[in-house]
């Protein structure tokens, strides 16, 4: 009879075999949003960064981020104010903005008001990405009517965490449609998944996951819960190493043809480190401000390593069908 510790090495095992359908290369993601600089690699301020349409304003003051979030954004409430900005941005050498925001009482960031400013950051020649929380047909043809790039979407599946943690009066199902509304809008989406959102427990991440292969995105972002100061999560234990991990492991299983990417968000420390190495041995595609030890680990088993400062929701674009290694 297997052990738990068998079973799972055998499942890590698995999953980097599916990911041996892919290049041998895994991107390292570190937008100018944070300061990122080692042996490798250093980044630019301002070449990728984070807009929010609500300034620090939001209704849903969620139980780990309470609208925390938003103070690191560049403020820009009014469409006026983002043309501005993006002017601003540009002149010092701004690529790409993510455009976000606090929600409304049903979940959705109120993107409407901004799809000329939206537009005119693409006429501008950045490439726009908006996180748009849920979605509706209407918001997702304007989006692309709007030339946006990506959207950028968490998807929660467990009931009780969209109440007690996003506060909405949601179903999981309310994802998955905001996801096929994308679909049928033509968008490039990057689905979200926080591990641990319920309070630290290992609770719908993989109906979240299920519901995320039905609308067939081109990348797959996991972040791990990280919960801000000053909110109702402060000093919460992050979800066990060893739970964590299996998610990793089994969203790569589930999805062998899709990039698979460890976001920004995830604990510091021996937490973060340790993660890292077990992501790429569960063969994620990519990861957001790795640790140089990562990196190192990385090139040691084999994989190169390509530095980008776009989001790291991006990194599916470099994994298109035709330049996969598909077994003969």
């Amino acid at each position: 009879m297997l052990t738990k510790d068998s079973e799972e090495l055998s499942l890590t095992q698995e999953a980097w075999e599916v990911r041996q359908r892919f290049k041998p290369e895994i991107w390292f993601s570190a937008p100018g949003a944070k300061h990122y600089e080692n042996r490798y690699y250093a980044n630019h301020k301002h070449y990728f960064v984070n807009i929010s349409v609500t300034g620090e304003a939001c209704a849903c003051r969620c139980d780990h981020c309470s609208g925390k979030l938003l103070q690191s954004m560049i403020a820009a409430p009014t469409p006026l104010k983002m043309r501005q900005v993006i002017d601003q941005l540009q002149d010092i050498g701004c690529r790409g903005i993510l455009v976000s925001g606090g929600a409304n009482s049903q979940g959705e960031v109120p993107l409407l008001p901004f799809l000329d400013s939206l537009a005119y950051a693409s006429q501008k020649g950045m490439k726009v990405l908006v996180h748009s929380g849920i979605i509706t047909r209407e918001t997702a043809m304007a989006l692309k009517a709007a030339y946006v790039d990506q959207v950028l979407m968490d998807v929660i599946g467990d009931q009780e965490t969209i109440h007690q943690v996003y506060h909405l009066d949601r179903r999981p199902e309310d994802y998955l449609r905001a996801m096929l509304f994308c679909r049928e809008a033509n968008l490039n989406i990057a689905p979200h998944v926080v591990v641990g959102l319920h309070y630290g427990q290992i609770r719908g991440e993989i109906q979240a996951l299920e519901m995320i292969q039905q609308a067939q995105p081109k990348t797959i972002v996991l972040v791990i819960l990280t919960p801000s100061n000053g909110t109702v999560m402060a000093g919460l234990e992050p979800p066990a190493l060893d739970e964590a991990s299996e998610v990793i492991t089994q969203a790569r299983i589930m999805n062998p043809d899709i990039p698979i990417t460890l976001g920004c968000a995830r604990p510091s420390g021996q937490y973060k480190r340790i993660i890292e190495i077990q992501a790429v041995n569960c063969g994620v595609n990519g990861i957001a401000y790795p640790h140089e030890a990562t990196i190192d680990y990385a090139q040691n088993r084999g994989l190169q390593t390509v530095f980008t400062e776009e989001c790291c929701s991006l990194i599916g674009q470099n994994y298109m069908r035709n330049q996969m290694q598909l077994p003969g």
